[in-house]
This record gives C-alpha cells, sequence and structure tokens, in this order.
C-alpha cells in the first residue's frame, strides 16, 4: 500500500499503543475531528488518543490509501470494544512539512 512515511508511522504508533510516537506524527497545531468532537494541538490530541484507546481498545488496520498532493484518505478496519466492531473507517489526512496537520475520522 502507498501511503506516506508518516502516516505508516501513525498507523504503526497507534497499533503499538505508542502514545508518544502517534504525537510525534502531528504538527504542533494539529486539529483532530472524531465523533463530532474536534481536538487542537498535540496535548488534547494526546488526550483524545489516549481516551479513545481505553474507551474502545481498538487496532485499525489501513486497507486501502488514496493520496492527492497533500491530502491522504486511508480505510482502516478497526476492531475492539465498539460498537459493530470491526468497521470500515475513513481516515481523512492533510500532510504539511512531512506531518498530519488534520485528522478526520469518518
Amino acid at each position: 500500500m502507498n501511503m506516506p512515511k508518516v502516516l505508516e508511522a501513525f498507523f504503526e504508533a497507534d497499533r503499538r499503543e505508542d502514545e508518544h510516537s502517534v504525537v510525534r506524527t502531528f504538527t504542533v497545531d494539529a486539529i483532530v475531528a472524531d465523533e463530532g468532537a474536534s481536538y487542537q494541538g498535540v496535548l488534547a490530541i494526546r488526550d483524545w488518543w489516549l481516551a479513545a484507546k481505553q474507551k474502545a481498545q481498538h487496532v485499525a488496520e489501513p486497507l486501502e490509501a488514496m493520496v492527492d498532493g497533500n491530502t491522504a484518505f486511508v480505510r482502516a478496519k478497526v476492531s475492539g470494544q465498539l460498537s459493530g466492531s470491526p468497521v470500515t473507517l475513513c481516515y481523512a489526512f492533510a500532510i504539511s512539512d512531512d506531518k498530519i496537520a488534520s485528522l478526520e475520522i469518518r
């Protein structure tokens, strides 16, 4: 699968449950939108990620990626303690300077 290195690093760190490596994939002022809420900045993103991991104990496995310039869409199979597990979610990324500037999960 052809994904930017930063996205490979994000999914790998997520799989390993490595919060420090997950946060390092984001720009300082990045924004994450998930489940109707937004989180801006690496501290808020870290807190969101830790809460999501604790709540759902999920694993995201990328299935396919489409990259168009600085935008990438990754479909991933997400398994864990969530309704309908496993589910397929779309991760929409904006990339800036080899970091994630925004992420929307739908």
